[in-house]
């Protein structure tokens, strides 16, 4: 007569907190947009039914930093904008990852100009890197699918809050076919 007759053979499940933590937090991803050319594009694609990026948990776009957990820069950054940027990234709780989605936003891009930050992993901490120019939706959600892998294995944030940044770089998901030359007119 002790706690197992109380309780129901099927009514509890046990596991370590650790295991539900990082459940709960890569099932909810959160993302920050910040997008500012052509990759934005490509990022709204990611939520549309065809791609559906709410099958990972991470449909609620949130474009109030201090509810969000994962900050998505997609494009260029224009060196008046950095100082946004920054402030974006210090107002998000910890923990939090960072995606630089695109040439733009991970190497500038062709944008070699004074104006255009040549990436943004000198200014911020950037988790995954995801490759193109604009990158394809399944990239970005290969991306985010790699995060959630690792908060996986991650466990509790370190006792001083601050982890270090991953710095993944995906590989392109895509064979480039050649296009089509022959072209033949009925007379």
């Amino acid at each position: 007569m002790g706690l197992e007759s109380a309780l129901p053979v099927d009514g509890f499940l046990t596991t370590q907190l650790r295991h539900v933590i990082n459940w709960s937090r890569r099932s909810s991803l959160w993302p920050m947009p910040f997008a500012t050319a052509c990759c934005g594009i490509e990022l709204m694609a990611t939520a549309c039914s065809r791609y559906d990026l709410a099958r990972f948990g991470a449909e609620v776009m949130r474009f109030s930093p201090r509810q969000a957990d994962l900050l998505i820069v997609a494009g260029r950054i224009a060196v008046k904008m950095l100082p946004v940027l920054q402030r974006i990234y210090e107002q998000m709780p910890e923990p939090k990852w960072v995606i630089s989605m695109g040439a733009c936003a991970s190497t500038g891009g062709v944008f070699d100009t004074y104006a255009v930050v040549q990436g943004c992993d000198q200014f911020i901490p950037v988790d995954v890197y995801v490759p193109g120019c604009p990158p394809r939706p399944e990239q970005l959600i290969e991306g985010v699918m790699a995060i959630q892998r690792h908060i996986d294995q991650e466990g509790l944030p370190p006792p001083g809050g601050k982890r270090v940044p991953l710095g993944l770089v995906l590989q392109p998901t895509h064979a480039v076919r050649p296009q089509p030359v022959g072209l033949t007119l009925p007379s």
